[in-house]
Parts: structure tokens; C-alpha cells; sequence
């Protein structure tokens, strides 16, 4: 695990299968003590829930586009 500095804020780093994961709640720190509220205001954002479900539907042969639609609010 490494870990790199980004605007005095420690961001871990995690390689896995020679991919490498940044900490999310690592960088919501910046904003809040209290990270959790900042990444659960991340989730509800629209255009992240648009991000995830583009992403889903690249990398996830069993994605299911229609079930999304319902939460993802359109239909």
C-alpha cells in the first residue's frame, strides 16, 4: 500500500492485479471530518449515478440496463 500527498491530505493508494485503487474516502477527508456524508452526497449526485451506469454498462457483461433505468430514475 502506498500512499501519496495531495493538498496536505494522505491518499492512500491499493495495487491489485497490477491495477492501482485510490482511497475515495482518503480524498472525501479533504472536505469533512466526517468523510461518510461526503461520499453519500457524492452517490446521490445525478451525474455520478449517470457515471456508474455508463460504467456498468462497458465493463459489466451482466449489467441490466432496464433495472437501472427504474432507479437511475428514467424511464
Amino acid at each position: 500500500m502506498a500512499k501519496i500527498i495531495v493538498q496536505n491530505t494522505n491518499v492512500t493508494i491499493l495495487s491489485i492485479n497490477e491495477n492501482d485503487y485510490i482511497s475515495l474516502t482518503d480524498i472525501a477527508r479533504y472536505k469533512s471530518d466526517d468523510p461518510t456524508a461526503v461520499i453519500a452526497n457524492w452517490m446521490r449526485n445525478r451525474n455520478t449515478i449517470e457515471f456508474l451506469g455508463i460504467w456498468e454498462g462497458l465493463y459489466n457483461p451482466n449489467f441490466k440496463h432496464l433495472e437501472f433505468e427504474g432507479f437511475n430514475g428514467k424511464s
